[in-house]
């Protein structure tokens, strides 16, 4: 095998011949197939970006003891940091046409690189089952206002914590889910085409519903401190490492996954710059605008029912016996089945299916990949998560902060962003090391991993697991690179 490169696009001259390392999914993109513009990826982030999720991501921030311009600020901030990353892991896919399981065989050993990809996995599953469990609850909402008798069915009966309504629905929407794994790549791009400017003018229109009824913007973020449930009755370094650092860390954690795998996408981008610019028109505003819009039509809430409804679900219930209007509650239903679906497809189903393929190429594709995904989203009983939502963004984030360390400082500062492509599909190579595991990579997100673990053990240590993604990935890159620097 060979290269060849123009336009700082690398391909091979010849598709790889290791079955153990590679299938049709995991081959390089060829330049012809990189065919994706800036605008193809900011409708791919504006599809992940609005969801529930991210609508209610400044409540866990405003509960904690942040008011809505201060969670605003973190929200943007966490953003802009994990962009950073996001940018700098995208532009191997641009340059190479690799997916992230593939990439993560330069520094952790063409055989390492499964361990940060399928734990990488595993997480993906994990959100991909709380969003199939949020867009389930959407569609039931939507077949009990046509169908009231839908909910008497079961007789009340639970079943691992939900009803026998919840479990159809949510089963339903995982197998429309799975309907879009099955058909591949171009149906997840066509999905966020379709979706990314319907998403945009529904949540605008939420926004004007809040300020028309509850008497213009201002007059709702001054009422929004109603939402704030703990004290800010405390000193500037216990706010900054019990409030604003882990919230911070948990905006971060948001889409750290994403920050990895994101060349699974811009493997099919045409050039660094579409990348770029289509991350950076994409990510940062769609967050920013729909998290705003949570704050305000929950704040618009409080004025009008007396209450804070996070949940748009129940907000549209709400709204639909308040009217009268079964037709506005279909609508506000089916734009959250379309919002929960757009994201879930991309955002947890495309990683895992190629780290799944990645370590079983024999055995599994892409489409077998996102099934086998698809299945371990149902596994991990997503609605359990939802209680714990904001400690597990933390605490996960640590691991991908860690392994980000060693994957960015490997790529950027020791290879100069340059790598043997045939390489990567060779088990005897450039990226053997160790019987295919890299000892240094190893050791530093292991050190990565265990500093943020020393956060939660030595209290006085608590900003290192408050800043998990930030204290895992400084210690990851540093012993990485001193590791480097001697060999």
């Amino acid at each position: 095998m060979s290269t060849q490169e123009q336009d700082g696009l690398v391909e091979l001259t010849s598709p790889p011949d290791d079955p153990g390392l590679r299938n049709a999914d995991l081959d390089p993109t060829p330049r012809s197939a990189r065919t994706w513009n800036r605008w193809s990826l900011a409708a791919l982030w504006v599809g992940m970006s609005v969801c529930v999720p991210t609508y209610v991501l400044a409540a866990s921030l405003i509960k904690s003891g942040m008011n809505w311009w201060q969670a605003m600020l973190t929200i943007l901030l966490g953003n802009l940091i994990v962009l950073v990353p996001m940018i700098l892991c995208g532009h191997a896919g641009t340059r190479y046409g690799i997916p992230f399981p593939v990439f993560a065989r330069a520094a952790f050993g063409v055989q390492g690189a499964h361990i940060p990809s399928l734990a990488r996995a595993l997480i993906a599953c994990g959100w991909f089952g709380i969003q199939t469990f949020i867009g389930g609850q959407a569609m039931s909402q939507l077949i009990g206002l046509l169908w009231p008798a839908w909910f008497e069915l079961g007789g009340g009966a639970t079943f691992i914590g939900l009803s026998l309504p919840m479990w159809l629905a949510f089963l339903g929407f995982w197998l429309l889910n799975v309907v879009f794994v099955y058909k591949g790549t171009e149906s997840i791009k066509w999905l966020e085409n379709l979706a990314a400017p319907f998403l945009i003018v529904v949540g605008l229109a939420l926004l004007w519903w809040a300020c028309s009824r509850a008497g213009g913007l201002g007059v709702i973020l001054a009422g929004s401190h109603a939402l704030v449930h703990a004290s800010q009755d405390m000193s500037s370094w216990t706010w900054f490492v019990q409030v604003f650092l882990p919230g911070l860390t948990a905006m971060v954690g948001f889409w750290a996954t994403l920050s990895l795998n994101i060349p699974d996408f811009t493997r099919y981008c045409r050039s660094q710059r579409e990348q770029l610019l289509g991350q950076l028109y994409g990510l940062p505003t769609t967050m920013l605008l729909f998290s705003f819009i949570g704050v305000a039509v929950t704040s618009a809430t409080v004025i009008l029912y007396g209450e804070a409804i996070w949940d748009p679900v129940a907000l549209v219930v709400r709204m639909s016996e308040e009217t009268g209007s079964t037709l506005l509650a279909v609508l506000a239903m089916l734009t959250l089945a379309v919002a929960t679906l757009s994201t879930n497809i991309a955002a947890n189903v495309v990683g895992p299916a190629n780290s799944l393929a990645s370590a079983f190429p024999r055995a599994l594709d892409f489409r077998r990949g996102g099934l086998v995904a698809a299945g371990l989203g149902i596994v991990v009983c997503p609605w359990l998560l939802l209680d714990v939502y904001q400690a597990w963004l933390v605490s996960y984030s640590g691991l991908l902060g860690a392994v980000s360390g060693v994957l960015l400082t490997d790529y950027w500062v020791v290879r100069r962003t340059r790598l043997d492509l045939a390489g990567l599909y060779r088990s005897q190579g450039p990226y053997t090391y160790r019987r295919g595991f890299n000892p240094d990579a190893m050791l530093a997100m292991g050190v990565g991993v265990a500093v943020v673990l020393l956060g939660k053990l030595v209290p006085g240590l608590e900003f290192l697991f408050s800043g998990a993604w930030f204290s895992g990935f400084a210690a990851s890159a540093a012993v990485y690179l001193a590791r480097t620097r001697r060999s």
